[in-house]
């Protein structure tokens, strides 16, 4: 009996320090790792730039509409629908592998590596040279066709989810998601970001408050975050005390009858 009280001690230990503390579901705590201006920091967040297989909506306005009718598809103008959605997929302009849209009239204009502003100005600029005069004021709006992004992982809700607003970050995206379970490591969630030459892996540490000046705070568009499990919950601990004691009382429970029928035979 004295062996299994030893274990009941030893099982109790590990368990317990394994249970899920309030440390481990908060987000943006202060660490001493923030500057003493901790609540007023600075967004690192910078303009997006333009990848492969981005969508783009593009509309020329002037002040004769008929004039700019044919650089604006129709379904767009007629379906009495939001832009958005599938809608883009069919109407928008796709990046192609060169890093080109097919634009009415201009034909091909190279895209890659752009600001939204600098494509409304190059695009302006294309326009006024090929086809209209100054007098036509004409005036170009050029968005991203929604910010697409996937997680997986320890998440409420595993996906592609599309948002459309010009800058989410990461916690609103998780959010979107249905945020990250309490068995989730908000410690280092991985961020998988799209690159002209490939793809590269980040962590950023959501716990703490310095994750606001971390450049992948705010998600771009193809983004992948991924939220590893914690520890804890592979070695099958609960996520409560109250689950730890209940586990551990039932292993004890099973050493004890084990016990004493080894010793009754």
């Amino acid at each position: 009996m004295k062996h299994c009280y030893w274990l009941f001690l030893l099982l109790f230990a590990v368990l317990l320090s394994s249970c899920i503390t309030n440390k481990d579901v908060v987000y943006l705590q202060d660490k001493g790792t923030a500057m003493s201006d901790s609540l007023q920091i600075k967004e690192l967040s910078k303009p997006y730039r333009v990848q492969i297989n981005d969508i783009l909506y593009i509309n020329v306005k002037a002040l004769d509409e008929e004039l700019v009718s044919i650089f604006n598809p129709t379904s767009q103008e007629n379906s009495g629908q939001n832009v958005g959605g599938a809608n883009l997929y069919f109407t928008g302009f796709t990046v192609d592998l060169h890093g080109n849209i097919k634009f009415p009239i201009l034909g091909e204009i190279n895209v890659l590596g752009y600001t939204i502003k600098d494509i409304e100005a190059k695009v302006k600029t294309a326009l006024l040279k090929q086809y209209f005069k100054e007098t036509a004021e004409i005036f170009v709006t050029v968005k991203l066709a929604g910010l697409r992004y996937t997680v997986t992982g320890e998440t409420g809700g595993t996906g592609v989810y599309t948002l459309y607003q010009d800058r989410v970050n990461i916690i609103e995206a998780l959010a979107n998601a249905g945020d990250i379970k309490t068995t989730g490591d908000r410690t280092d969630v991985l961020v998988i970001r799209q690159y002209p030459d490939g793809q590269k892996i980040h962590h950023i540490d959501l716990t703490d408050v310095a994750a606001m000046k971390s450049p992948y705070y705010y998600i771009q568009p193809n983004d992948m975050i991924l939220v590893k499990p914690l520890k804890r919950k592979v070695l099958g601990a609960g996520e409560t005390a109250t689950q730890t004691l209940t586990t551990v009382a039932s292993i004890f429970s099973v050493l004890v009858s084990t016990y004493f029928l080894a010793k009754n035979l």
